[in-house]
């Protein structure tokens, strides 16, 4: 199931979409109040950066095991950030709007993932 159109990672629709949360993350976490610059802020960002750094860096590895690991890794990131937003939303440092919208995106990068997972095993970059 080799697509040769896919030569890096930022080929992957996974990886892409992705990246389109970690930056609106980004985005949305600049608002939050300045004490929050060491908690709630760099948390989400960190957790947000590493969905797409374990992307990248499982789509770099040799084994079917070690891409599983990495990608299984970025979806953990993916839940913490989801619950990172929750806090936020309850701590009324963005809007329910703005979760919602949030959330939708990190739904997205989920269940893209997700698919990226299950068929690791079969991938031949």
């Amino acid at each position: 199931m080799g697509d040769t159109s896919i030569r890096h990672f930022r080929d992957l629709r996974v990886w892409q979409e992705s990246h389109k949360f970690v930056l609106s993350i980004y985005k949305l976490t600049k608002k939050f109040p300045q004490d929050e610059r060491f908690g709630l802020v760099d948390q989400s960002r960190r957790a947000a950066v590493s969905i797409t750094s374990n992307i990248a860096e499982g789509f770099g590895r040799g084994t079917a095991r070690d891409k599983k690991h990495f990608y299984m890794t970025a979806k953990a990131s993916l839940a913490e950030l989801q619950n990172q937003l929750i806090i936020a939303k309850d701590l009324k440092y963005i809007s329910e709007e703005e979760f919602l919208s949030a959330i939708e995106q990190s739904v997205v990068s989920d269940k893209l993932l997700t698919n990226f997972i299950r068929s690791a095993a079969d991938r031949s970059f």
